[in-house]
This record gives C-alpha cells, structure tokens and sequence, in this order.
C-alpha cells in the first residue's frame, strides 16, 4: 500500500505527476485545499469554524487541518493507499500527521521530492502564458505561440500571464520554500522515507523516474 506526500518548489511539476501516481496506483488523493473548500461549502459546524479564520485573514491551524484529513481517511477508501498535496509544509504539520497516521497504524512510506534547478523554474514560471479564453498553456521560452500573445487554438489575442508569475514574486516564492522545507526534508530523511527525484526533462521522464523508485521499493 502507498502512502505518499509530494513535495517539491513552485514550478517543479508535483501536481501533474501527484496525478499520475494517483491513478496508476489507484490512491486516494488529499487536497488540503480542496478540503478547506468543501469543509466551509457544506456549512459543518467546522465548516464555519474554518470560514470564520478565512474572514479575518488568518491561517487556518494545524490542528484543524489534521481534523480534515482525519475525517477524510475515515470516510474515503484508501485501501490502495493515499496521496497527501499542500501538506505538511513545517517540521510541526509533518510531526502532527506522524501521530495521526501511527494511531491508525498507516505510516508514510513515500515522500517524494521533486527537485528542480530554480533557475530554471524562474524561466518556467515567469514565461508562462494562459488563453483567458480556452486555458491552453504555452510558455515564451520553452513552448511560445506561433504568433506573440495569440493563441494557437483560438486565433485570438488573448495570452495572459498570471499576477504572480512575474521574477520578482517567484523568487520570493522559491526563498520562502527554501526556508520551510530544508527542516522537512531532514525529518524525512531521518525518517528513511524521502526519495528525492530529478525533475528536470520532460514531464513522461520524471513519471518515468518516480515509478522506477516506486516499484523498487515495493520489489
């Protein structure tokens, strides 16, 4: 059984291969995102409780979000395992899943770090461009339009770049990760879980890479 955490910088492509793994192994995913979403749409009484933090700009706590994820591996299957995205983020949030996940004796046993050149995620991130109309994605370094600012399917001039895609923003993205993960890595490490992955190439390449450390370890 698999039970994952994806970590890895803005840019380095976790979410498009946390995909991949979820469906060739059949895992449960977990968004802490998504479950903060669904928690205040379905007007629980921890529902409000999370939508009155959000009111007033606050970060959700710790131990709300393990609550979360506590409710989900209760109500889900997760026979074949799961896939933890967005979380932990600090040595404290891995510490208190550790505890969660060793009362229901399901221990991590994958955390896969997705690791990238920043420099090139700077190029990656800061040269992306979306159709406002149809959502393609191109990027003016690696994969440009045919015509400057026109997308190829909708023949109309309408590439945006996202707000935060700009250079300066990235790299206050990437330092901000830097400074949270470094610790988590290390307990990780420590742990014997972490498996960091070269993510530079192509997006079937990296897959490539991660199931190869998968079924290793599974053999």
């Amino acid at each position: 059984m698999l039970r994952v955490v994806f970590l890895g910088a803005p840019g380095s492509g976790k979410g498009s291969q946390a995909k991949f793994v979820e469906e060739n192994h059949g895992l449960a995913h977990i968004s802490t995102g998504e479950l903060l979403r669904e928690a205040i749409d379905a007007g629980t009484q921890l529902g409000r409780k999370i939508s009155e933090v959000v009111q007033k700009g606050s970060l959700v706590s710790d131990e709300i979000v393990l609550e979360l994820i506590q409710d989900f591996l209760d109500s889900h299957d997760c026979s074949h395992g799961f896939l933890l995205d967005g979380f932990p983020r600090s040595t404290a949030q891995a510490e208190g899943l550790e505890d969660l996940l060793a009362a229901r004796n399901s221990p991590l046993n994958f955390v896969l770090n997705l690791q990238v050149d920043q420099e090139a995620v700077v190029r990656r991130l800061s040269g992306r461009r979306t159709c406002s109309i149809c959502g393609r994605i191109y990027n003016i370094y690696f994969e440009p339009p045919q015509s400057e600012g026109v997308c190829n399917s909708c023949q109309k001039e309408s590439l945006v770049q996202r707000e935060d895609d700009n250079e300066k923003s990235i790299r206050h993205r990437l330092k901000v990760f830097n400074e949270q993960t470094a610790p988590l890595l290390s307990y990780y490490e420590n742990l014997g879980v972490l498996h960091t992955v070269d993510a530079s190439g192509t997006v079937s390449e990296i897959a490539e890479r991660i199931e190869a450390i998968i079924q290793s370890e599974l053999n």
